[in-house]
This record gives C-alpha cells, sequence and structure tokens, in this order.
C-alpha cells in the first residue's frame, strides 16, 4: 500500500563523526566529495558538509561531533565503544565487494566480515548475494554488495 505519492526518492543518509576531518577524508576514497559545507550555531553545529557520490546521485551529510539536534539513542563520548542504534549499516552496490573490502581497510576502516556469499530464500524465491562489511573509521558499518536483483 502506498502511504505517500509525494515521495520522490531517497536523497541522504547523516552521520555524527567523531573526528570530522579523518570521516570526511574516509568518505572521499569512497568518490564522495563535498558539495556544500555550513555551520548552525544555534545547534551547536560547527561544521557539516553534504557530499555526492561522484559516480551516481547519492548523499550523506557529515557532521561534526557537537552537533545538537535529534539523534537515535545517547551521544557517544570520545573513547566510547560504537553505541548501537537504529542504522545497521550503510550499502553501497560495487563491482567487487573483495576489492571495496580491502580499498576501505587501506583508508583506514576497521575488518568485520571479509567477502562472503549469502544465499537469502523463501518458499518462492531463492537470490545468492555476495558482499562484504567493514567498520569505518567513525564506527559505522558499511556494506559492499555485489551487484543484485532482488
Amino acid at each position: 500500500m502506498i502511504m505517500n505519492n509525494n515521495i520522490k526518492g531517497f536523497h541522504h543518509f547523516a552521520i555524527k563523526a567523531q573526528d570530522f576531518e579523518r570521516t570526511v577524508q574516509f568518505y572521499q576514497t569512497l568518490n564522495f566529495e563535498i558539495v556544500h559545507s555550513w555551520s548552525l550555531p544555534e545547534f551547536t553545529l560547527e561544521k557539516c558538509v553534504m557530499m555526492k557520490n561522484t559516480q551516481f546521485d547519492c548523499f550523506i551529510e557529515i557532521c561534526d561531533s557537537n552537533a545538537n539536534f535529534p539523534t537515535q539513542g545517547r551521544k557517544r563520548k570520545q573513547g566510547d565503544p560504537y553505541v548501537e542504534n537504529a542504522l545497521l549499516h550503510i550499502c553501497f552496490i560495487v563491482n567487487d565487494a573483495k576489492q571495496a573490502y580491502n580499498e576501505a581497510i587501506q583508508n583506514g576502516a576497521r575488518a568485520l566480515s571479509d567477502k562472503e556469499t549469502l544465499e537469502l530464500k523463501n518458499a518462492a524465491k531463492k537470490i545468492t548475494v555476495s558482499n562484504s562489511l567493514v567498520y569505518s573509521p567513525n564506527g559505522e558499518v558499511i556494506e559492499f554488495l555485489e551487484s543484485v536483483v532482488f
């Protein structure tokens, strides 16, 4: 059931970066470029950027760790382990999940799951997917999914 015909598509996801510069640099290695930057003193936001992937129409918003606006979970303090919240992972379609995994590790990501192949099946259909997962330098989980048709 379609609830809202006004929605035209997905635009961006936003993250709060513990290390703003390092996080921006990491996403630049994933072909994102800064298309706009700003500050909002009324939300204690000193630095924020909108980044666009140079290969496809996808955006990410990266805010500094002092940003004071609605979010999931509690604020993560410096040195705290990653705090689980409603965002499970960020997924990018790739040609080669193993290559994307290796490149992400070389650019500061931490290992989570090397390339694996999984069968997603139900009574009517089986779909085989190949993916890999890393923790970005900021802590969010990034999935690299080889092209698949659902």
